[in-house]
């Protein structure tokens, strides 16, 4: 496998760490959207620097002409994903079960998005894979 398939993995595994752990200790007297201004800021800020940084005369104004729907619904969907997070350390998750039980749960759901909206096959594999989660599942909230 190439290196340029094993970077991006190791960034998402990276920042999920290090997003779980920032979940688990936002603190509990804080409203968790009032607590995702403040990321979405720093966010903002840290976009904005890597584009330039990385698109040396580049015209940020100029790329947002290419923006379609996706974009705006992604935004949406980060907000439910961190705020999600947040509500879910508070009502008691662990940091080892919590997002193991829901990276299950969406695996199995993208593998049905893959095959209904994507039309990507489904094999006798990945029907194992699934009844291998949903024992998981099973183990882990036992």
């Amino acid at each position: 496998m190439s290196f340029s398939m094993i970077w991006p993995i190791a960034i998402i595994v990276l920042s999920n760490v290090i997003y779980n752990i920032c979940s688990k200790e936002t603190p509990s007297t804080i409203n968790p959207f009032a607590a995702l201004t403040v990321t979405y800021i720093v966010g903002a800020i840290s976009s904005t620097v890597m584009y330039y940084a990385l698109n040396r005369g580049g015209s940020l104004i100029q790329e947002y002409h290419n923006l379609n729907w996706s974009s705006f619904v992604l935004g949406l969907a980060v907000v439910g994903l961190e705020a999600g997070s947040i509500y879910m350390y508070k009502a008691g998750w662990n940091v080892s079960s919590g997002q193991l039980v829901y990276s299950i749960i969406l695996a199995i759901c993208l593998i049905l998005v893959g095959v209904f909206a994507y039309h990507e096959s489904i094999s006798s594999t990945k029907i194992v894979g699934i009844l291998v989660c949903l024992i998981g599942l099973y183990l882990i909230n036992m």
